[in-house]
């Protein structure tokens, strides 16, 4: 938790203190900065009151920090879709590890005709795509998916973000959290019990947010074809593996058990 502030401080009245319009632009560093640029809903009331502004914000980047790439974006992001493809609004992919799927992105609001898919492999090109996407003054999002940027590189991108109104979403691993980045705005997110994600604000303008917020993120389709029993999922109870699945895991890489090798590997 942050500690608490001295007296010195706790005890300062901008109003009573300065000017009035000194006293209206004066920011605390204990406070959520409210935003002054525009934010959009996230879709999650929880998430939008931890954020400045009350939404994902545009005119800057926001860093997406995953276990695992192609996890959790669509879960976190889907619900401010629809919003943000209005008015003319396009999807710009940039580098997604998996293929995007038409019909999955229509049931959130998104047309076919309004996805750009850039398939760039190389670390260069994608952050070269991104530049040039950033610079054009999209409408809609911009989801960019760079593993490898490094923090001079980030820092280009959000010098060219701060001109752009469209939000922007760069898709890191979770191990970069430890690493610089001028990204205003970073959090977490990883799977959490049953349909929830766990989400954690790492970096935002204003003070730190040491708890994590569980946002019940069950695919809208889902909800109305599932049982009822199964909306909410117990978590699996962890289970020790056997002395031969332990043997089988320490030969991993070398000889595989000959019964092993004449089972067929299916999908």
């Amino acid at each position: 938790m942050s500690a608490p502030l001295p007296a010195a401080f706790a005890a300062f009245d901008p109003g009573a203190m300065l000017a009035p319009h000194v006293a209206e632009a004066l920011w605390r560093g204990t406070e959520v900065n409210a935003s002054a640029v525009r934010t959009v809903r996230t879709g999650f009331d929880a998430l939008d009151a931890q954020l400045p502004g009350g939404g994902w914000p545009t005119h800057s980047l926001t860093e997406v920090l995953t276990p695992q790439a192609a996890f959790c974006e669509w879960r976190l992001l889907g619900r401010s879709l629809p919003a943000l493809m209005q008015d003319g609004g396009r999807l710009y992919l940039i580098a997604p590890p998996k293929q995007p799927h038409a019909g999955g992105l229509a049931q959130l609001g998104v047309t076919a005709e309004q996805v750009l898919w850039i398939d760039a492999s190389k670390p260069v090109d994608r952050l070269w795509v991104t530049e040039q996407i950033l610079k054009s003054g999209p409408a809609g999002a911009v989801l960019a998916w760079l593993p490898q940027a490094r923090p001079e590189q980030l820092r280009r991108l959000q010098i060219h973000a701060q001109s752009c109104d469209a939000p922007v979403f760069l898709f890191r691993p979770l191990a970069t959290l430890a690493d610089a980045s001028p990204a205003p705005l970073r959090i977490t997110v990883a799977p959490a019990q049953g349909w929830d994600l766990e989400v954690r604000i790492a970096k935002r303008r204003g003070s730190c947010l040491d708890e994590s917020l569980y946002l019940p993120a069950m695919p809208g389709n889902l909800a109305d074809v599932i049982p009822p029993r199964l909306h909410t999922v117990p978590a699996a109870p962890a289970v020790a593996p056997s002395r031969e699945e332990a043997s089988h895991a320490r030969a991993l890489g070398r000889i595989a058990p000959p019964a092993a090798a004449r089972v067929p590997v299916s999908h």
